[in-house]
């Protein structure tokens, strides 16, 4: 099969480079080794309950996500979360709300933070204190907990950068890098001298982030929406939107790539499946950097080695369906992050129906656990019944269960949380040079740069537009996708 562009992955990266190209009157094939696209994104329809296995939201802050469902046809059926936009962090045994008008948890405004019992007095004065910290001068990598620790105190390093900061990612706080993950706080201590400095001048906060208010085909009112989005059939209705947008039969299940290797005097690029080789003049690995390094493995040793070393932690999510007269707690808000020290068994608890409108049926309440990342990283062995057995008695005492679930259901994704570890944008650096020993090779994915759906959305076509950029200035007139 001769293709101009031949993109392994189908997952949301890969999907959204396909759609790119398809604007662009590019012919190309999406490989996907699975049984279904979408990747961490997977919606489910159980006995009334609405389901999200990964990623739940769009993050209105990056608005790639948002352009692309507008694009979709899927603009008017964006819904913001409900109110109260509330979220929790859990610090002996019970949950107290993170301070309103803050940013992951950094306090914006002083009244709201006085009044907290999350923090001690001591560490209330230690992270005000932020103010009067010296700028770092040098541009050294620093991981999440050396710059929090550095600004803001161990009590901030404990119950809001490990569990907020380094939960968004599954990983270990001590690895993950501040410069990779979280730029713009970096930018913010340049800029002005202080981060709570910075994000008083720069930012109108909200209740869990700061966002630009949601500006799409849905006409909220401005400020009201929250700095989140989703779909009323989750996330999935997304991709079931981009996959139905895509030329018919170019998205191939099943189709497990076993390397990818130069041919025609370097002028081609074979992408050999178990079906069969597939000539094409570019090729997009959209896949985990780890599947990455094992395609590239025969063509560039070194590059497969650079690919090999960004770790990957593996987690796993636990749906739980109640009656709703089964949980004592009110339910006010979007759920709660479990700082390490609390060792109660799971990382985080999204309480999906409170969060989303119509995600379960009448009187019954929706719960999520998320287990394992690099704090539990065998949190995978256990079995479906162990990893639910867990997550009840972690919720048990913190919002009181009466009986059993009526619904459970255990989703695993082994090596999906991609840990963008210190040091990480100078690999990724190095990725990008020994890339241009092979032209008409490109790599895009979580693994790389960006770890969000929104991320991955923009990565994607910037990707397919780097590849088109390629073909324009290499060949002849790039042939049509076929309709």
């Amino acid at each position: 099969m001769n293709i101009d562009v031949a993109i392994v992955g189908g997952g949301i990266a890969g999907l959204a480079a396909g759609y790119e190209l398809k604007t662009r009157g590019i012919s190309f094939v999406i490989l996907e080794r699975g049984d279904r696209v979408g990747g961490v994104i997977l919606s489910e329809q159980i006995d009334g309950f609405t389901i999200d296995a990964g990623p739940d939201a769009l993050l209105t802050q990056k608005p790639d996500g948002i352009k692309l469902c507008e694009e979709l046809g899927l603009g008017s059926r964006l819904t913001p979360t409900l109110p109260p936009r509330r979220a929790y962090i859990q610090r002996g045994g019970r949950l107290h709300a993170l301070p309103a008008a803050s940013v992951l948890g950094i306090p914006t405004r002083l009244a709201p933070f006085a009044r907290t019992r999350l923090f001690s007095w001591p560490g209330k004065i230690r992270m005000a204190a932020e103010l009067f910290v010296p700028r770092r001068r040098d541009d050294c990598d620093e991981s999440i907990a050396q710059f929090i620790g550095r600004r803001f105190g161990t009590e901030a390093v404990t119950y809001l950068a490990e569990p907020l900061l380094a939960g968004i990612h599954a990983g270990d706080i001590n690895r993950l890098s501040m410069r990779a993950l979280f730029p713009r706080f970096i930018q913010l201590e340049r800029e002005h001298g202080s981060v709570l400095r910075g994000l008083r001048r720069r930012s109108t906060p909200q209740s869990e982030t700061v966002a630009r208010p949601f500006q799409g085909r849905r006409n909220h009112e401005a400020g009201a929406a929250g700095p989140f989005m989703s779909l009323p059939g989750g996330l999935g209705e997304m991709v079931a939107a981009l996959v139905a947008a895509l030329p018919s039969g170019v998205v191939r299940l099943n189709a497990l790539v076993s390397d990818v290797a130069t041919a025609r005097g370097n002028q081609r690029l074979d992408v050999r499946t178990a079906s069969g080789t597939i000539d094409a003049r570019a090729v997009i690995l959209a896949t985990p950097a780890h599947v990455t390094s094992d395609l590239v493995r025969s063509v560039d040793p070194a590059l497969a080695q650079l690919c090999a070393e960004i770790p990957y932690a593996s987690a796993a999510t636990v749906a739980l369906g109640f009656e709703r007269g089964a949980i004592a707690h009110p339910l006010a808000g979007s759920g709660f992050v479990v700082p390490r020290v609390e060792e109660n068994g799971i990382l985080a608890s999204s309480w999906l129906s409170s969060k989303w409108p119509r995600r379960a049926p009448d009187n019954r309440v929706l719960l999520r656990t998320f287990v394992g990342g690099a704090r539990d990283p065998d949190a995978l062995a256990h079995t479906d019944a162990e990893l639910v057995s867990r997550s009840l008695r972690a919720l048990t005492p913190v919002v009181g269960i009466r009986g059993a679930p009526i619904l459970t259901r255990v989703y695993r994704f082994p090596r999906a949380n991609a840990q963008h570890e210190v040091g990480h944008l100078a690999r990724v650096g190095a990725i990008g040079r020994a890339l241009e020993r092979h032209p008409g090779v490109f790599v895009t994915c979580s693994g790389f740069r960006g770890t969000g759906i929104p991320d991955c959305i923009a990565a994607g076509p910037a990707t397919a537009k780097d590849a088109a950029a390629f073909l324009r200035h290499t060949c002849c007139p790039i042939p049509c996708v076929s309709a």
